[in-house]
Order: C-alpha cells, then sequence, then structure tokens
C-alpha cells in the first residue's frame, strides 16, 4: 500500500489550530479537518457515523469529540483510510453536505436581507453544544445551545458571548455509599473544537478589562457554529496574577469574590472583546443577569463617543437590548454585597458622571433601601426596554416578582412578556425516528417544523411501525445504561459478581419513566419515593412492572441537592426495589440523548411554580414520548390531559407545606396506578398498546411544532431582536 503524503500546515486554510491538526493528516483526510471545526456535525447524523466508524473505541473514550479523535489516531490508521474507497466516498458526501449547508441561502436572508444592520450579541454564562465540550451546568446552557443551533439554521445575524471554563463544571461520581463526589476535567483549547480569536490586524486578540484596582488581561476562543460563531473569554494568561489567572477555571463558583469578576469579565469584557474583534454588534441580548454589566460598559462607551449624558445613554443602551430572566424564585437570581459591588466598579461610577450610590441604586428594587443587596436581574431590567420570561405561566410570575421596579403599575402592565422556551429538533432527534418522520411528514418538514399541520401527518404513521421503533429505541436504552452501571461498579471495585448482575438490569419490556436534570430541592426528586410501599408495590408488580431511570448532579455547594442525588443512589442499590430503579451518574448531553429517545414516560414534579420553563420534557415527544408532569414551566401550555400525555395534580401553586408535597406525591401514584400503568398494558392484537400509541402519535403530533428552538427564535427575532437592531444607539 503507497503511503499517503501529508499536507504541509502552511497550505491549509484555516486558523492556525486547524493548519496543526491538518499537517499530520494524509491529503486525503484534509476535509476531516474542516469537519471538525465546525459543531453542525453536533446536529447532523452522518458526521458522528462518520467519525465513529474511524476508530468507535477511540470516538468513545474522547467522548465523541472529532479534534481529539483525529489528534489520537495512529499514522497507520490515517495511512489505511486515505486509501479505503468506501471511506472516501463517505467523507466526500458528508463534506459536501457540510458545505452546502454553510452556503445556502437561510431563512433569514430570504426574508430580512438587507432590512437590518448589524448583529445581535449574545451573553451566556454557559453554553451546552456538545457533551465533548462541558462548559455549562444545565438548562440555562442547553437552552443557550439550542438557541444558537437554531439561530445557525434559520441564518440569524447573532453572534455569541461566554467564557471558556477550563475545568468546566463539576463531573459527578457517585461512590459505594452513594454521595456524590466532584472532580473537574483540565480542558485544553488544542483537543477542542476551537481557534483563537484574533483581532482587525490578525494578530491574537488581547483585551483589558478594569476589575477593581487590576487590569485582567483576556484572549479568545472562537467557536464556528453552523452559519454562527460563539467566542469564549480566557483568562490563564501569564499577564495575569494567579487570582484573575484562575478566574476562568470553573463555572459557578460558590466564591462571591470570584463570582463577581467572572461576571465584570463576562458582561465587560465581553463587549470589549466585540469591539477588539471589529464585529458590527448593533443590539444585545442578555440571557440571565450574568452579564448585566455589560449594559454599564456600553453607557460608559456612548456617553464618551457621542458625548451625551447618563440618561441619554442608557435610554439608548436599553433601546437596543433584550433580557431574558430564567429564575421564578427571588433567591436565586444574583446578588452581591454592595461592599464587593463598590469596591469592583467604584471607577465606573465616575465613567458614569454619578454617585456610587446612585450605581448601587440601579441594581436595587428599591433604591432608597441601602440594606438591599445589589442585584444583578434589576439591573438587567433596568437597562432593557425587552424582557421576558420562558414560559407563560413563568412570565406571570416574573411581572408579580418585579413590579417593586414599577411601583406605579399594575402586575399586568409591568412590562415583562414571555417567550416559551423550545429544543432544536435535529440535535435531540434520534436518527432513526428522523428516517420515520422523513418517511410520514412533507419533505420539507424540517423547514416548516413550527407549522402545526405539518406535524398532523405523524398521526399516519401505522401504529406497528411506531410502535416496533419505540421498542428499539427503549431496547438501546437499556444496554446503554447496562453499559454505564458496569464502568460506574468498575470504578469504585465493585464486586465481579454485581459488575456481571448490572449486564441484566432494567427489563426492556417494562413501563420505563425517565428523570434527568440538575438536583434542586424545588425540583423533588425523591417526591416518588414519599411513600416507600406503595411505591415498591408500583415498581416491583409482577403482572405490569414499572422501573425508573434516574440522572442529574447537585451544585457542588448544595448540600440538599447531594442529599437528594445520595437518597436516589441508595434507593437504587436497595434489595427493595429489585434493580427497577437506576442512577446513572455524570449526566450528560450523551446520557440525556439515549433517554429522550427510549423513555416511555418523562416524570417531572417540581413545586409549582418554581419551573421557569424547563425543556427536558420536549424531547422525548420527538420519539412518542409522552410526559407526567406538574402543570408548570411549559407544560401548562403543552398538556391536553390524557391524550399526550397527564397533569399530575391541578394548577395550584405549591405553598411550601409538607402537606403540599404529600398531596402532589397522592396525585403521582394516582395518576401512575389509575392512568399511566393501565393504559401502557392494555394490549390488543398483536400484543399492541393501541390506545397508548394513540397518546404517543398525539404527543408527536402536538408538542415538537409548538416546543421547537426554531419558532422560539423566530420570536425572538420578531418581537424583540428586529426592533432592537433598529434602534440607533447614541443619537440624541
Amino acid at each position: 500500500m503507497r503511503k499517503a503524503t501529508p499536507k504541509r500546515a502552511a497550505s491549509f486554510s484555516g486558523s492556525a489550530e486547524q493548519a496543526t491538526l491538518a499537517a499530520r493528516m494524509p491529503d486525503q483526510l484534509l476535509p476531516l479537518v474542516e469537519l471538525a471545526y465546525n459543531l453542525w456535525w453536533t446536529w447532523d447524523p452522518r458526521a458522528p457515523a462518520l467519525f465513529g466508524s474511524i476508530d468507535e473505541s477511540l470516538w468513545e473514550t474522547t467522548e465523541h469529540n472529532p479534534v481529539a479523535l483525529l489528534s489520537k489516531l495512529p499514522a497507520g490508521r490515517k495511512n489505511q483510510l486515505a486509501a479505503e474507497g468506501p471511506f472516501l466516498a463517505a467523507l466526500r458526501d458528508v463534506h459536501r453536505c457540510q458545505r452546502a449547508y454553510l452556503r445556502a441561502r437561510p431563512w433569514f436572508r430570504q426574508r430580512y436581507a438587507g432590512k437590518t444592520r448589524g448583529l445581535v450579541a449574545y451573553f451566556s454564562m454557559e453554553y451546552a453544544l456538545h457533551e465533548s465540550l462541558p462548559v455549562f451546568a444545565g438548562g440555562l446552557g442547553v437552552l443557550a445551545g439550542d438557541h444558537f443551533k437554531s439561530a445557525s439554521d434559520l441564518g440569524l445575524p447573532l453572534v455569541g458571548v461566554g467564557i471558556f471554563w477550563r475545568q468546566g463544571y463539576t463531573r459527578q461520581h457517585i461512590d459505594e455509599s452513594g454521595e456524590q463526589r466532584d472532580a473537574y476535567d483540565k480542558l485544553s483549547p488544542a483537543s477542542l473544537p476551537m481557534s483563537e480569536a484574533r483581532s482587525k490586524s490578525g494578530r491574537p486578540l488581547r483585551i483589558r478589562v478594569p476589575v477593581g484596582g487590576d487590569t485582567v488581561v483576556a484572549r479568545a476562543w472562537r467557536l464556528a457554529v453552523g452559519r454562527t460563531d460563539i467566542y469564549l473569554l480566557d483568562t490563564n494568561l501569564p499577564d495575569n496574577s494567579p487570582k484573575h489567572r484562575k478566574l476562568t477555571d470553573r463555572l459557578y463558583s460558590g466564591d462571591r469574590d470570584t463570582r463577581i469578576r467572572q461576571e465584570i469579565l463576562l458582561g465587560i469584557g465581553g463587549w470589549k472583546m466585540l469591539r477588539g474583534l471589529g464585529l458590527p454588534v448593533t443590539a444585545c441580548h442578555l440571557n440571565e443577569g450574568h452579564a448585566a454589566f455589560c449594559s454599564l460598559e456600553r453607557v460608559a462607551e456612548l456617553m464618551r463617543d457621542q458625548r451625551c449624558d447618563f440618561a441619554a445613554a442608557a435610554a439608548a443602551v436599553a433601546s437596543s437590548t433584550v433580557f431574558t430572566t430564567h429564575t421564578p424564585v427571588p433567591a436565586g437570581n444574583e446578588t452581591f454585597d454592595t461592599k464587593l459591588v463598590d469596591h469592583y466598579l467604584r471607577g465606573y461610577a465616575r465613567r458614569l458622571g454619578i454617585k456610587p450610590r446612585q450605581l448601587l441604586e440601579l441594581g436595587r428594587i428599591d433604591p432608597e433601601d441601602a440594606s438591599e443587596d445589589f442585584g444583578m436581574t434589576p439591573l438587567a431590567l433596568r437597562l432593557a426596554n425587552r424582557a421576558n420570561g420562558v414560559a407563560a405561566l413563568h412570565g406571570q410570575v416574573s411581572r408579580k416578582m418585579w413590579q417593586g421596579l414599577w411601583p406605579n403599575r399594575k402586575v399586568d402592565r409591568v412590562p415583562i412578556g414571555h417567550i416559551t422556551n423550545g429544543v432544536h429538533l435535529r440535535t435531540w432527534l434520534h436518527p432513526k425516528m428522523a428516517d420515520l418522520l422523513n418517511e410520514f411528514l412533507p419533505a420539507d418538514w424540517d423547514q416548516r417544523q413550527d407549522q402545526a399541520r405539518v406535524w398532523q401527518k405523524a398521526k399516519d404513521i401505522p401504529a406497528r411501525r411506531l410502535w416496533d421503533l419505540h421498542l428499539e429505541l427503549k431496547a438501546e436504552l437499556v444496554e446503554f445504561v447496562r453499559h454505564r452501571m458496569r464502568l460506574q461498579l468498575q470504578r469504585y471495585g465493585a464486586s465481579q459478581r454485581r459488575i456481571a448482575a448490572a449486564g441484566s438490569a432494567l427489563d426492556p419490556e417494562a413501563l420505563t419513566l425517565g428523570f434527568a436534570r440538575r438536583f434542586a430541592p424545588y425540583k423533588r426528586a425523591t417526591l416518588v419515593f414519599s411513600d416507600l410501599k406503595r411505591i415498591q408495590r408500583i415498581l416491583t408488580s409482577a403482572r405490569k412492572p414499572v422501573q425508573i431511570i434516574f440522572a442529574g448532579k447537585a451544585h457542588p455547594a448544595d448540600t440538599d441537592g447531594k442529599a437528594l442525588v445520595a437518597a436516589i443512589a441508595r434507593h437504587a442499590n436497595s434489595r427493595r426495589f429489585k434493580g427497577r430503579v437506576v442512577f446513572l451518574e455524570d449526566y450528560t448531553m450523551d446520557i440525556a440523548a439515549h433517554l429522550v429517545a427510549g423513555v416511555d414516560v418523562w416524570l417531572n414534579n417540581p413545586r409549582r411554580p418554581q419551573e421557569a420553563s424547563g425543556t427536558s420534557g420536549m424531547k422525548p415527544t420527538l420519539h412518542g414520548g409522552l410526559n407526567l408532569s406538574i402543570l408548570d414551566g411549559w407544560w401548562p401550555e403543552g398538556c391536553i390531559d390524557g391524550v399526550n400525555g397527564w397533569a399530575i395534580g391541578s394548577d395550584r401553586d405549591h405553598d411550601g407545606s409538607e402537606e403540599a408535597d404529600r398531596r402532589d406525591a397522592r396525585a403521582l401514584y394516582q395518576r401512575l396506578e389509575r392512568d399511566v400503568i393501565p393504559l401502557y398494558y392494555d394490549r390488543g392484537r398483536g400484543n399492541l398498546p393501541g390506545k397508548w400509541i394513540r397518546c404517543m402519535k398525539q404527543s408527536l403530533a402536538t408538542v415538537p411544532p409548538a416546543f421547537n428552538s426554531h419558532r422560539m427564535v423566530k420570536e425572538y427575532l420578531t418581537r424583540y431582536y428586529l426592533p432592537a437592531l433598529g434602534s440607533k444607539p447614541g443619537r440624541r
């Protein structure tokens, strides 16, 4: 076999990081580098399948990271692939698909070309784009990732700002006693699909951010997400003191001093970075209050450049700012001690031409209350003309919660609207289910996924076809869970007998519930275990067995959340439930994708109305999964009770009492015993659960068209982005 000649990096058109990898690749495999460095591959199943075929074991151990895969691939295997005709044909096909996607004229350009100016900058503390890039903690990041993927598909003029967390978020390990143990990665940019950002002059970008009496130097890493870009700030540079160099180590540090400096970096540093890149940003979208300091920097800049006063500059910035709040309880909103704010931001009061006291008042609900901490949400709301919650119920809760900022208005006149969250369908849709939808939905269903009539065709899928595919996906889930359980048991030195027993855990035929999310107390992961005797009867029934798969992390500093993790882990290890309860450690997007594709029912039981939206329950519906949920978050808008899922209890708010928890637990048991379990096991001809399948079709026909991120992003565009882009900041 003739050995392929490596391509020299100098002749490769791409970033320096891409060129370095390309220099180690044969000519025939260079398209792999181009594929690897654009995260388009995370939502087109042909690309992961191609990468997986290179080396299945290495693909698995690199957490499905194509840059790490190609970096670690032995030279012999590269040369073998370079001479392998079928692989090269598949590579050419996937590469053509990527290039066609990037060159196409998307929806936004077709409809709004020439009608808008500039970019919208989207600020978020976290982005969940793929499990191999673990710079996210949970739902906020998943929403941001899905937002950008839809923005790419639709072609919106959006650019992202975030932070490169070199140690990511906690990696969760469950020890033999069931306790959560926290560990952290050490992420290397060289092994990730990102490139160092450069200034307009072509040199690596460096920005200088005033933080109290210090100056923090930061660089930025560019992530290509289809047609859009996200830039992540990084302070791990020798220019900085150790204190500031570690600033971007860990997401959501529990230390308040570190946290405020991180938020200064995100907001103020993020805006300076956009200016350093020379991007024509004319509007900002703040995804939660973490980036609210951005508005202060923009006001100061306008005052300097336009020579206007604080009031005029603040009004101009507000007219081009969108703010999304995600937290329906006051305690969940970020606040800082005023002494800390004064220490780090006193210089901004001078730049803004206001007194330090006036700056602190911007972050208070009641400006006159000197005892009130400085809140990032009040600051964001005061400097944004467009604000929203993330579900209809959450919008109501937010208007009531923040009415104090508009004391002369009635609650229903508080200027906080809502745009209900959605999910990026292609990211969460199993390829086999996509094939089935392609067969029965209109050919252009993906482009019209937010139209209800398109999804009515899902009802035409033959019951046998839908059920057989569901059983296949559930069997995949069971095998995946067994594999993960064996790895967990091996990690803490379990006996060979226990490890072998994991190979027969779960029953592919049993009714399977999924519960996976952040383990915060209000989400009540243990509610289903409120009555141990009753749930034991339900789960271990010989005729109609039920099983539950749990996954989720508690924040490292959340002792109550960790107690919930330990309780679930102990139930999973107990003889009482005979293998009917499983807890999967270290919840990732990969685990989530398997769960939402394979479970029968998605369980959600927060204390209403503390779930702002939640998106996890939207994803099983893509595969005909059904929701069993408290009427909180998005579910009041999606639930057709008994038709496409079930409500637990009524639309009554939780009053914080133990009796309210007991009431919800009783309602959960009743739903399981009277509705869910009988319907699942009601079999007809061919052992088909005909009535259950009708509910699956209703779920598939009603939820995806209303709760997808294409619809969500289009709403942001028409209601908020277009007016914000049309404003003219700085004009007096």
